[in-house]
This record gives C-alpha cells, sequence and structure tokens, in this order.
C-alpha cells in the first residue's frame, strides 16, 4: 500500500517505486550467471520514452555503455532497459561489444521494439564474458508487470554486494498534473564518482524533450551523486538513466516554463534518496556519514571540502571507531584545493562543539562516544571564508569492507 508524505512541493509516496509512473513495467528472472539470486531485469514504458544518462568518467568504458550511448544517440528516446548483474562485460574487447549489442537485439525482439529503442547495463566482475545462452533465455523469460513483486524482482536482480534494495519515488505538481517520478539503484563499493558511479534507473510520466531532461539531470548530479564517495575507487560500468514517458499529460517542460524548478526539485529529491542509500550500504558499512560545508568561497570549494572530509580514510575509521577524533577532519579540510583560512574554522560533529574560530573547545568524549553509536552521523564544518555551502554523503570503513573485498571473486 502506497502512503504519501509531504514536504514543501514535493509529496514521498512511501511504498512507491520505479513502476509507480504511469505507463512503466519492470521484471527480473533468475538466468543462471548467478548460483541461484536473480541476475537480469528489465524496465520497460508502454511508450517510447525521451531520455538522458550521464556515465562513469573512468577511461574504460564497458562493452554495455558503448551501446547504450548509440541507442541513446540514434533518436535520444528509448522505451527499455536490459541489466544484467555477476559480469560487468568490461575490458572484454570486441566479443563483450558483440555481445551487448546482441542482448539488446534479443530484448528489442522478445517486446517487437526498434533495436535502438533498448539501452544495456551490466555489473559484476571485470574481464569476464557474459554467459550469453543463458542471457537469452533470461530474457525470453521475462513477463514485466506493475506489481510489487515486479518492481522487487528487477531490483533484486542488479544487485552485487548489496545488502539492500535501493528505491524512492516522489510526485509534484506540474501544469496542474501528478507528476510521478521512481527510481531504483544498485551501488555499494567503487563508489567514488567524478560523475555517477553506480547503476541508477529513474523512470518519470513527465513531458520533458531529451535535451533538457538531460540538462537537468547534469545539474542535478552535481550536487548528489557526485557528491557520494565508499571507497575513493571508480567503475567501468556505471551510469544514471532517466526515461521520461510524459503521460502525465503537462505542457513539455523547458527552463522557461513556470514549473521548471519543480521539476528540479523533483528530480533532485529522487537522486539525493537514491545517493544517500548508496553511501549507507556501502560494503561492510555500519554508518551514513553526511557532511555539511558553509561558508567556503564558492559552492563547487564547499562541495569539494565536504567530499575531501567524508572520502577520508582516517575519518572514516574514526567513526567506525566512535572516536570523536576532530584532527582527522582537520587534516581533511587541509588537504583540500580549496582556499581555506586556517584561523577560522569551526567544525561539529553532531551537536556537539570541538573546534571554533580553529580553537579546540572543551566537549564531553563521553557524550561525543553516545553521538557516534548512531547509525547516521551529522559533521558540520563552517570554513567562515565566504556563502558557499556544500554537502557530501559517504560511510564508515569496516573490518568487513576488507574481508568483501579481498574474496570478491570468490
Amino acid at each position: 500500500m502506497q502512503a504519501v508524505s509531504q514536504t514543501g512541493l514535493i509529496k514521498e509516496i512511501t511504498g512507491g517505486s520505479i513502476i509507480t509512473p504511469k505507463g512503466y513495467k519492470t521484471d527480473g528472472v533468475h538466468a543462471g550467471l548467478r548460483y541461484s539470486k536473480k541476475d537480469l531485469g528489465i524496465i520497460i514504458s508502454d511508450v517510447p520514452a525521451n531520455c538522458g544518462a550521464v556515465y562513469t568518467t573512468s577511461q574504460f568504458q564497458a562493452a554495455p555503455l558503448i551501446v547504450t550511448q548509440e541507442s541513446i544517440a540514434f533518436e535520444e528516446t528509448i522505451q527499455a532497459v536490459v541489466v544484467n548483474s555477476a559480469c560487468a562485460n568490461a575490458c572484454t574487447g570486441e566479443r563483450g561489444i558483440r555481445d551487448a549489442f546482441q542482448m539488446r537485439k534479443w530484448t528489442a525482439k522478445k517486446f517487437d521494439l526498434p533495436e535502438h529503442y533498448v539501452a544495456v547495463a551490466s555489473t559484476g566482475v571485470i574481464g569476464e564474458y557474459l554467459a550469453m545462452d543463458k542471457v537469452d533465455t533470461g530474457i525470453q523469460n521475462f513477463q514485466p508487470g506493475i506489481e510489487p513483486a515486479h518492481s522487487d524482482a528487477f531490483q533484486t536482480a542488479i544487485l552485487t554486494t548489496d545488502l539492500v534494495m535501493k528505491n524512492c519515488c516522489y510526485s509534484a505538481k506540474i501544469d496542474g498534473k501528478t507528476v510521478v517520478m521512481g527510481g531504483a539503484a544498485k551501488g555499494s563499493g567503487m563508489i567514488h564518482p567524478n560523475m555517477a558511479t553506480m547503476l541508477g534507473f529513474i523512470t518519470t510520466d513527465a513531458n520533458i524533450e531529451s535535451k533538457h531532461l538531460l540538462a537537468a539531470l547534469r545539474e542535478v548530479t552535481d550536487t548528489t551523486f557526485n557528491q557520494i564517495t565508499v571507497d575513493g575507487d571508480t567503475s567501468t560500468n556505471d551510469m544514471v538513466l532517466v526515461m521520461a514517458n510524459g503521460l502525465s499529460g503537462n505542457t513539455s517542460l523547458t527552463p522557461d516554463h513556470p514549473d521548471w524548478d519543480v521539476f528540479l526539485q523533483l528530480l533532485a529529491k529522487n537522486c539525493e534518496s537514491l545517493a544517500k542509500q548508496i553511501a549507507k550500504d556501502g560494503e561492510g558499512a555500519t554508518k551514513l556519514i553526511e557532511v555539511e560545508v558553509i561558508g567556503a568561497e564558492t559552492v563547487v570549494d564547499a562541495r569539494k571540502v565536504a567530499k575531501q572530509i567524508v572520502g577520508s580514510n582516517l575519518v572514516k575509521t574514526a567513526i567506525y571507531g566512535e572516536d570523536a577524533n576532530w584532527g582527522r577532519i582537520i587534516g581533511a579540510i587541509g588537504q583540500s584545493s580549496v582556499n581555506i583560512n586556517p584561523s577560522s574554522v569551526d567544525i561539529a560533529i553532531g551537536p556537539i562543539v570541538m573546534l571554533k574560530n580553529s580553537v579546540p573547545q572543551a566537549f564531553s568524549e563521553e557524550q561525543a562516544s553516545e553521538y557516534l553509536k548512531n547509525k547516521i552521523i551529522h559533521i558540520f564544518v563552517d570554513l567562515n571564508n565566504g556563502k558557499g555551502n556544500g554537502k557530501a554523503w559517504g560511510c564508515d570503513l569496516s573490518y568487513d569492507y576488507v574481508k568483501i573485498n579481498a574474496s570478491y571473486r570468490t
């Protein structure tokens, strides 16, 4: 059952998902790429959808990204996305490219679509070839639907080392019409984007041209997906893709539309929710860390400092150990490339002020340790050097992270 809660112009639809917007279906199946879990998923729109996508900045972009970029470039329109887990189909040469195109072809034939209406995504181990006979069987077994079980099946099929599914759904009034947007994502390790290092899929029934959708996605990505980090590594495969099928019936959105800012807020809500869920579910993580930096010379500077702090292994291990070592935060700030006044910095962990104008403040270690037992940790920094504000999200660094990544292929 879906419930709606409202904050400002944007309403959260609790229990909503990637199939809550009008005209979308999903499914996930076990094709045999993994031993027992679902490993092949599909999103399909009832009608062709305008789209926008952003991709990993890795110089080793995987074969599925190459195929997806070709699909989108043809008409800036897609109708389906097929996704496999277990095998990244990255660094697989010409065979990998052929396999990604074959996935596109089989999916298009299954659903009677033009081939360029299908996008392809993969996640998993690098340098291994897809078992294409299993992929073919899985695609033939797709039966997309609109029930919660169909959404769960898709979300399960795209996971790798993730512990939980990641999803969200929000709505807003645009032109007097209810526009709905839902999202699903996977991401647990290798999350350090200079774009968006994960697989993220967002569906909406908004009416918006692809060029404007892409511009909106790029703008919102800078403050959401670009501001998360788990381990400082960037993947070969990852992207965020948004589909907009126009079935809500609003007049086409452009930056001149009176409700353009509402659409940006709607997109930002979905992207931030998915980004925070990914950071929280970092491999071996026990805590979500949110860093807010104010008082920087520029917004970009504030974001850089926030991400420097949340990406510091020393900060991450201190948070895991529930040690209020604010010196590690200072160390991270000092490593950043932005202009800092070293005599004017304030630092607080949660409600506990530890540094004021760069002068240490007396605080209760017991109170700080108690605060650090929480699952969500807030770090606040005021550089007192301007009006730029920014946030970043990450997770702590635990023993389990090493265990997971020491035996990832086995």
